[in-house]
């Protein structure tokens, strides 16, 4: 791996995508920045924050509405945003991306919309390394349609154990809904073989992608996925925007996940009829210069080499494991054969915001918590964990100055 990894990597000149993110230039606590947070959000390139600029300085209006100049600009940049979706992921329909605030508001779109259609003793199924935002919506949506919620247990490792998960599978399933990659352990689920067998019993499924945008080429022809589900600022793009793909006979199917404007093709005090797909789960004015600002984040993926970038990742994750193994007292949380650019750590007697913390005082960012997975907490019996989550820009270098300063730390907590 490592001499595919040498000669591909020729072609990636590191610090010339450095220079194109400028946040990466600056110092905190008077230390040059080493970012490893990106699992909770993305550092954005200038041709993304200059697209914004543009769009407020000379194309700032509202779209879909308006006869006049900038309003047809704006509206064409918005719509071009989505087509460029739609072709990224190989979409077969531009009206199969839907826009919404995040991954969250995604998946809470499906759980209501799509929830609409089931009915008393229908079944949803997860598992247990979900993000909040794949567990609360699912459990509201058995509270006010009477289904039953499965939880598809874990092992040691942090992997699906896929037997017990294939076990729940039945004729009573509707609706399977998984993360890609697991954000808290960097586990990578085999959706291929979820959705397959998931459609054997009927069941639609839903990714949750917002952990693998970033890293993998995603094509949801090829997967035959129902929904997927991602977030723009993890995916070097803007916060407050996402991105729900859907089957578009599926989307018609379900009824409006919110009220509005834009929403609607006739409004009477009598009855509504509404618009068609996508606008039909687009209510009121949307985050305009996030959207186009995240047709721009893909845009810029689009001139990146993802097979090379997954190489690199791999040998940060790599590096950065063999490095920590060394520090005493360590303990790895999640430890799957096949991990994204994740690490999730304790050190023995420490607590890990107070690591966090001293790192901070150092110039480095990560991440400390239960990161939005307090069952997944539970089933480790640990409140939460280190989390250092690498993204195409970091360096090997930055790594080692990591090391130094963790042990920094815990030479001080001690």
């Amino acid at each position: 791996m490592l001499s595919i990894f040498k000669i591909m990597m020729k072609t990636i000149d590191l610090k010339d995508l450095r220079a194109e993110f400028p946040i990466l230039e600056r110092k905190v606590n008077g230390k040059d920045l080493v970012y490893f947070d990106n699992g909770a959000t993305s550092q954005k390139p200038k041709s993304v924050i200059d697209k914004i600029t543009q769009y407020y300085e000379l194309e700032n209006a509202n779209i879909h509405r308006g006869v006049h100049y900038l309003s047809q600009v704006a509206t064409d940049l918005y719509e071009t945003s989505r087509k460029t979706i739609q072709q990224y992921i190989n979409a077969n329909f531009s009206e199969e991306i839907i826009f919404t605030k995040g991954t969250t508001d995604s998946i809470n779109l499906v759980a209501y919309s799509f929830g609409e259609l089931l009915s008393k003793g229908d079944e949803i199924v997860i598992s247990a390394m979900e993000h909040h935002s794949n567990i609360v919506p699912w459990q509201m949506l058995c509270e006010r349609k009477e289904c039953v919620l499965k939880v598809a247990p874990i092992n040691d490792k942090g992997e699906l154990i896929y037997s017990s998960f294939k076990g729940l599978l039945n004729n009573k399933t509707k609706l399977v809904s998984i993360t890609h990659v697991s954000n808290a352990l960097g586990t990578i689920c085999p959706i291929e073989d979820i959705i397959k067998d998931a459609h054997e019993v009927g069941a639609k499924v839903l990714i949750d992608g917002a952990q693998s945008m970033q890293h993998f080429l995603i094509d949801v022809q090829a997967l035959d996925c129902d929904f997927f589900a991602f977030s723009s600022h993890k995916i070097f793009g803007p916060t407050g925007v996402g991105v729900l793909y859907g089957k578009k006979d599926l989307l018609n199917s379900m009824p409006p996940y919110q009220g509005g404007g834009d929403m609607i093709a006739k409004v009477s005090f009598e009855k509504t009829t509404y618009n068609e797909l996508p606008y039909k789960f687009e209510a009121g004015t949307p985050n305009i210069a996030g959207v186009i600002g995240t047709g721009a984040a893909f845009e810029f993926l689009k001139s990146l080499n993802m097979q090379e970038i997954a190489i690199h990742e791999a040998d940060l994750l790599a590096y950065g494991h063999d490095k920590l193994s060394e520090i005493e007292g360590i303990r790895f949380i999640g430890t799957a054969d096949k991990k994204a650019s994740v690490i999730s750590f304790l050190i023995d007697g420490l607590h890990p915001s107070d690591i966090g913390t001293l790192l901070d005082k150092q110039g480095i960012a990560v991440r400390t918590g239960h990161h939005c997975t307090q069952p997944l907490m539970d089933f480790f019996q640990i409140p939460g964990t280190v989390r250092a989550s690498f993204a195409f820009y970091n360096t090997k270098e930055e790594i080692d100055l990591f090391i130094t300063a963790l042990k920094k730390a815990i030479m001080m907590l001690q």
